[in-house]
């Protein structure tokens, strides 16, 4: 999994579950947080965070917020990675699995898998 023409910014505040404020060459910027879980640990004014442009037309915030360093480390915030690099596993023959068999989500009893 790849993100495309990424771009580095402070982290200011976190007003709800879907979009952060951070500093951005100097201005103010609006984005959309890619994870809907607290991490106030990781979230915490001034930290870096990795951004990545949306070319999505119509969108309110020009920029997803995908990952944060907390210190030498670089945290993955997006919720829908590890189901993209999963598949992308798949794909590649992980578990012999071949591809086009199983549908991108599939029910088994009760609960749903996504591929």
């Amino acid at each position: 999994m790849t993100y495309e023409n990424i771009v580095e910014a402070r982290f200011i505040d976190r007003p709800n579950r879907f979009i952060a404020h951070v500093e951005l060459e100097g201005k103010t910027v609006v984005c959309h947080v890619k994870n809907t879980g607290r991490c106030r640990e990781l979230l915490v004014p001034g930290a870096k965070v990795i951004l990545q442009p949306s070319d999505k037309p119509g969108r309110k915030t020009a920029y997803d917020l995908v990952a944060v360093w907390k210190g030498e480390r670089l945290i993955n915030m997006d919720a829908n990675a590890p189901n993209a690099v999963f598949g992308q596993w798949l794909k590649e023959g992980g578990l012999g699995f071949v591809p086009g068999l199983l549908p991108r989500e599939n029910a088994h009893g009760a609960s749903r898998g996504d591929v």
